[in-house]
């Protein structure tokens, strides 16, 4: 006996867009869609905003409606971001999740890493030794954020890329790229320098070890942001 196919249960506009795979392509106008879809205008606006919610479309002027290929972070970071208004404690457990995904998926990210990946990496930790011992000191956010999703980036999963990135987002929404001390960015950059120089040399159970103890500093950053 043959296998009926489950369809998920979305809406007509995100059926249509499911459909009509092209990426990037532009969409026709909601009267053409309501004309084919046999659904009003008013109801395929509202699914519209779901949409450009969901980060799934975009709407310009003078263009109008552009698909936007898939990624998953901008449906996680909304839900992370009620989930941080409701209990602040929500982003911990978050955090606590994103530890386990770099961790699960350390042995297979890192064997994907290319030669010019990891340039970039060495390059990363370059400058943000370069930005901890400059004059004045700068925060090298930018820099921590970038090596951690190099690290993943080719995965080729969209779910664990929207997660990685939804973290960062929040990250940065809750205020911990600015909540730091000296010591405490120094031992993260030295972290980060074992765990690239692991990857570079091949030598990946010493840089998934750097991960593990790299990763529990998360815990004292938000204690001394209280």
């Amino acid at each position: 006996m043959q296998k009926k196919h489950v369809v998920p249960e979305i809406s007509e506009f995100l059926r249509y867009l499911a459909e009509h795979p092209e990426a990037e392509s532009n969409l026709p106008s909601l009267n053409e869609l309501s004309r084919e879809l046999g659904v009003g205008v008013a109801a395929l606006r509202e699914q519209l905003e779901v949409a450009r919610a969901l980060g799934l479309v975009e709407v310009k002027p003078r263009i109008g409606m552009r698909r936007k290929p898939y990624r998953f972070a901008p449906a996680a970071l909304k839900s992370l971001n009620y989930a941080i208004a409701l209990n602040k404690d929500h982003f911990m457990a978050f955090a606590d999740l994103r530890r386990h995904i770099e961790m699960a998926y350390w042995h297979e990210a890192v064997k994907l890493l290319t030669p010019d990946d990891h340039k970039k990496l060495h390059d990363l930790v370059t400058r943000a030794w370069e930005k901890l011992r400059g004059s004045p000191i700068e925060i090298p956010h930018p820099e921590h954020r970038e090596l951690h999703l190099i690290i993943y980036q080719r995965l080729n999963n969209p779910f664990v890329a929207g997660l990685l990135e939804t973290y960062w987002d929040a990250y940065e929404a809750v205020g911990l790229n600015f909540f730091t001390d000296y010591n405490y960015l120094t031992e993260v950059w030295e972290y980060h320098q074992k765990m690239v120089d692991s990857i570079c040399t091949n030598n990946i159970e010493e840089g998934y070890k750097a991960l593990s103890e790299h990763s529990d500093l998360i815990y004292q950053l938000i204690s001394s942001s209280k």
